[in-house]
């Protein structure tokens, strides 16, 4: 059987790109042509690299995972995740690779290219998701892979590394992306109202309720609703949210129509919700019909290669491109040292500080303002471990001067928890 290489290829709706031992590009169909805005005869015969990393290396020189060295050097074919150039613009891009052998034997790579960020809402919510680090890229795939289900979802973070991002881009790659997108932050809202606040209430339902409301369910209907900070839902709601999940019904409060909701549900928590059922403070029932998917969100300690990037991007949107505020060598060593406990909120607090006092363009390590390192417990502090809490956050309030949102997203707790355990140790404001 004698198959003409293009005209297979071209049969692909994917980008795919058929590359030989030496990283150059034998063929490629009309799709990857399009991408990059390129004929087909201006392709063939550059390396891959040039073309899609607009690099004179191959990409695992760069540290990338490399699907030709996989292939010719250990005979596998493999699956990654790359950023590559689309004239100018970065893409996230899922390969994967694939054995080929032409008529004479000889073994090439077909990369097969997914991109992750196709119809991913608006440019807005596209640029927001920064970032090249292995582990945020990994990130983004485990994102985008489970957009395309209809299973409820848990995102685990620590406070700032951008939860409520992450669940934008979940509903942008959904079936549900033209529906509406709901949010509530479940540790803002009085336990007396969550109720009317998830299922809404009738008129006269209960004292200061003028007229009928709906609920988020309600206006979620056909979309997807956000539920942040899920683990500070009352315990005394959390029998009527699993009806809800479990039915699709409820009822308003002070209704007696039983109303129904299609809504896929993502939430998201700082916490380990299953050390708060240990506690009885959270149903197991209910963590297991939130978490059909649990997905954890890198904290920025761990995407340090990514800072750069994220700065440049934070710093361009808190100047409203107008005057050039770049990061002097000696600010990003001391960003890249810091541990980030608030994460990319505490960047982009820390920036924009810093950017009011940028004269010359340049951000110094002095503009900063990086807290000062907090000194660690000693092991064999004497006292009980009430004492031992008590001085943690002492020092933790002493480092941060006070500031009680900096401290929480250190311990990686919330502000309510915080406010308690300063109340119970008598570290409150006077």
């Amino acid at each position: 059987m004698d198959i003409e290489l293009q005209s297979l290829i071209d049969t692909h709706d994917q980008p795919f790109v058929v590359i030989d031992r030496h990283y150059r590009i034998v063929a490629a169909n009309q799709r990857y042509c399009d991408n990059h805005g390129v004929p087909p005869d201006a392709i063939v015969g550059r390396s891959c690299h040039a073309v899609s990393h607009h690099s004179d290396r191959p990409c695992h020189e760069n540290g990338e995972d490399c699907p030709h060295r996989a292939l010719f050097e250990q005979g596998q074919s493999v699956e990654v995740i790359h950023t590559h150039f689309h004239g100018d613009a970065p893409e996230r891009t899922r390969i994967r690779g694939h054995r080929l052998r032409g008529a004479d034997g000889t073994l090439y790579l077909g990369e097969q290219m997914t991109p992750l960020e196709a119809d991913a809402g608006t440019a807005s919510d596209a640029q927001h998701m920064v970032g090249r680090s292995p582990a945020f890229l990994e990130c983004v795939d485990h994102l985008a892979r489970v957009a395309e289900s209809e299973a409820s979802i848990l995102l685990y973070g620590e406070s700032g590394v951008g939860k409520e991002l992450a669940a934008r881009f979940l509903h942008a790659r959904s079936s549900r992306a033209g529906a509406a997108f709901i949010v509530i932050n479940c540790a803002a809202v009085p336990e007396s109202l969550f109720e009317s606040e998830l299922f809404g209430h009738e008129r006269g339902a209960f004292s200061g309720s003028g007229g009928l409301k709906k609920g988020l369910f309600e206006l979620a209907d056909g979309g997807m609703l956000f539920l942040d900070e899920v683990g500070e839902i009352p315990l005394a709601v959390q029998a009527k949210l699993l009806r809800v999940l479990e039915t699709g019904e409820f009822r308003r409060v002070g209704g007696t129509h039983t109303l129904t909701a299609d809504v896929r549900v993502v939430s998201a928590t700082n916490r380990r919700l299953l050390d708060e059922v240990d506690a009885g403070r959270y149903r197991l029932d209910l963590y297991y019909r939130l978490a059909g998917i649990d997905v954890e969100l890198p904290p920025l300690r761990a995407r340090l290669a990514d800072l750069p990037e994220l700065a440049d991007f934070l710093l361009k949107r808190l100047t409203g491109g107008q005057r050039i505020c770049q990061l002097a060598p000696d600010a990003l060593a001391a960003l890249q040292a810091y541990d980030f406990p608030g994460n990319v909120r505490e960047l982009r607090n820390l920036l924009q500080h810093a950017a009011l006092h940028c004269r010359d363009g340049l951000i110094h390590a002095a503009d900063l303002r990086l807290p000062h390192t907090v000194a660690a417990i000693p092991r064999a502090l004497p006292g009980s471990l009430r004492d031992m809490e008590r001085a943690h956050l002492k020092q933790l309030l002493d480092a941060h001067d006070g500031h009680r949102a900096r401290v929480a997203a250190a311990l990686g707790i919330t502000e309510r928890t915080l406010y308690r355990k300063l109340k119970l140790h008598g570290l409150g404001r006077g």
